[in-house]
């Protein structure tokens, strides 16, 4: 068993001016995809200001779609009872699948103003998330979110507030699989040119599957609890679709043009 470490979700405080691990978890996150994207960007015909727009579209779009998934699939209730409760994100409380709706259509509008094909721009994208990912789980790690159940293997941790049994540290898992992992894959199978659409349905392939198989060892949010069979989760629920349109998408990809404009 290993202690759970005592981390300060407060990395900076500064007067009354906060600024939460989260958050900085956040900027970890899009400085990667950033840094990342201007790699790659003259495949594209893009420079850094055309990243940096990019960026500035997506951050949009997955700050407010994470936050109003989240609301809608896991706290309609709270956001009920307290409607300014969705402006405080650094509460924690972001739904990676509102966050990934919010990209695409700021991809969609990017697509739209540089003349791209939609699919074309997401499958640039792609390989540039899982930092961010694997990022986030760490902030929701320090913000004592995300605990996974009772476990009796060696790396388990007694979760804050939950009492002395060691748990899975599930949102480690996460941050391993969708963040490192995945993006190793997807880094190294974009290194060559592809099919339109395949390297989008591989993201959405490679996190549906992870994050479902991570599911099976975390809690379900206690005021949702299980939906069916003693196991099955709102998680499950909602990556299960992205598993399927992954792969759909991947078949589909077949006989598309390579990495072309419209």
């Amino acid at each position: 068993m290993i202690n759970y470490p005592t981390i300060d979700p407060v990395a900076i405080s500064l007067g009354p001016l906060q600024v939460h691990w989260y958050g900085l978890m956040y900027v970890v996150g899009f400085v990667a995809a950033w840094w990342l994207g201007c790699k790659r960007a003259p495949r594209l015909g893009m420079n850094k200001d055309d990243i940096g727009d990019l960026l500035f579209y997506c951050a949009i779009g997955v700050v407010a779609g994470g936050r109003l998934g989240y609301a809608l699939f896991y706290g309609l209730e709270q956001w009920m009872a307290d409607p300014l409760w969705i402006f405080r994100v650094w509460d924690g409380g972001m739904s990676f699948h509102g966050g990934l709706m919010g990209v695409l259509l700021a991809a969609w509008l990017f697509a739209r103003r540089k003349q791209l094909a939609f699919f074309t721009l997401t499958d640039f994208i792609a390989p540039l998330v899982p930092i961010g990912l694997g990022a986030g789980r760490i902030g929701n790690f320090i913000n004592h979110e995300l605990p996974g159940r009772v476990t009796s293997l060696p790396w388990g941790m007694p979760f804050p507030g939950m009492g002395p049994e060691p748990r899975h540290p599930s949102a480690l898992y996460e941050a391993v699989l969708e963040g490192a992992v995945l993006f190793v894959i997807l880094w190294w199978v974009s290194a060559k040119p592809r099919a339109r659409g395949f390297i989008s349905g591989l993201f959405l392939l490679g996190y549906g599957v992870f994050r479902f198989m991570v599911e099976f060892v975390r809690m379900p949010d206690a005021h949702i609890g299980y939906l069916a069979f003693g196991w099955f989760t709102m998680g499950m629920l909602l990556t299960l679709p992205m598993i399927i349109l992954g792969l759909l998408l991947m078949l589909w990809s077949k006989g598309k043009p390579i990495d072309a404009k419209v």
